[in-house]
């Protein structure tokens, strides 16, 4: 068989295509309706998981749906239907509820644990193409997610029918969290690795330079003193700190050229106190890392002093720690 590479073929069968999902996913919205509130109460009352099974593509699709559940506020999990007859059914308890996702209604491998699902007298949600299966007519809710045909010109990979099961789960899943009241920072509790989660649950605190790592001199050092600190720290700045450790101000690399360009420019005997930038942004600890990154952005300038309730130093953050941290 030689392949067609016409490229004005390849662009058209690509268009159709999701021209076909495109409209088979807007017709799906007509069936929100009382049926798919049912599932979301009996998912909202659940004391247990969501258990979602699913064979073959129907399967990928339930596994995902799962994982979108899972991170979204509805505890849940996959379970291949086909080890559930063999031991995984143990997994399923009288507190769950349980998704089956078939586009046909008759997979045989959801069939033969159907009636001990039944037996275990759970909520069973199905989401599939007929609402006459015996998945459906056994479900206590059936999400219909049928398509007129598949995306597929040969009408038997499953493309649009695959495509429309996963809107419906997303649609389940966003609509659960909405009516659970699910935030931001929940979803950062369950994703502390992602982008998302590290702007969200790491402060100030988790970042910071502190101890001797912090630099800065006293108010009576001279700049080649605050020159050697900075040097040492290679935060290219350090605190000008008086003796109980007040925040007097802070000087930087800029500071110097500036100074440079002005009449003072003999660093051994110029008071760093005369040439510092006074008064200066300090932050507290506990503010979000994100937070410290917006006023460095909104500043333009690339480190901050972090201090305590009694503006004392504490310590020193700097860009390249948010850097690190994945914040930026």
């Amino acid at each position: 068989m030689t392949p067609n590479l016409d490229n004005q073929v390849l662009i058209r069968v690509a268009v159709e295509l999701i021209d076909a999902e495109a409209d088979a996913v807007l017709a799906l919205k007509h069936r929100i309706d009382d049926s798919f509130c049912r599932a979301c109460h009996q998912i909202l009352g659940c004391k247990g998981r969501v258990v979602v099974i699913g064979m073959g593509k129907s399967g990928h699709i339930g596994g995902k749906i799962a994982a979108t559940l899972a991170s979204t506020g509805s505890p849940a999990f996959f379970v291949h239907p086909g080890e559930a007859s063999h031991g995984d059914l143990g997994m399923i308890t009288p507190q769950d509820v349980v998704i089956a996702l078939s586009n046909s209604g008759q997979t045989p491998e959801i069939l033969t644990i159907l009636p001990l699902i039944k037996r275990l007298g759970i909520p069973l949600i199905s989401m599939g193409g007929n609402s006459e299966s015996v998945l459906a007519q056994n479900a206590s809710v059936h999400l219909d997610v049928s398509v007129e045909q598949e995306a597929c010109p040969l009408g038997l990979a499953p493309t649009t029918s695959t495509t429309v099961a996963l809107v419906m789960g997303d649609a389940l899943a966003i609509a659960l969290l909405q009516a659970r009241g699910f935030t931001r920072d929940d979803f950062a509790l369950s994703h502390p690795g992602g982008t998302l989660g590290r702007r969200l649950l790491l402060t100030t605190n988790d970042l910071m330079h502190v101890g001797t790592n912090v630099p800065r001199v006293s108010n009576t050092a001279f700049v080649s003193d605050a020159l050697l600190e900075m040097t040492a720290k290679k935060l290219g700045m350090t605190a000008i700190v008086d003796k109980k450790n007040h925040v007097l101000g802070l000087f930087t690399d800029g500071d110097l050229r500036r100074m440079f360009e002005g009449t003072q420019c003999n660093i051994h005997t110029t008071l760093v106190t005369k040439v510092m930038t006074a008064p200066c942004i300090t932050i507290k600890s506990d503010i979000l890392a994100a937070e410290a990154l917006r006023i460095m952005e909104t500043k333009k300038i690339t480190a901050l002093l972090v201090i305590a309730e009694n503006d004392q130093l504490i310590g020193a953050l700097h860009m390249h720690d948010l850097i690190r941290a994945g914040i930026v």
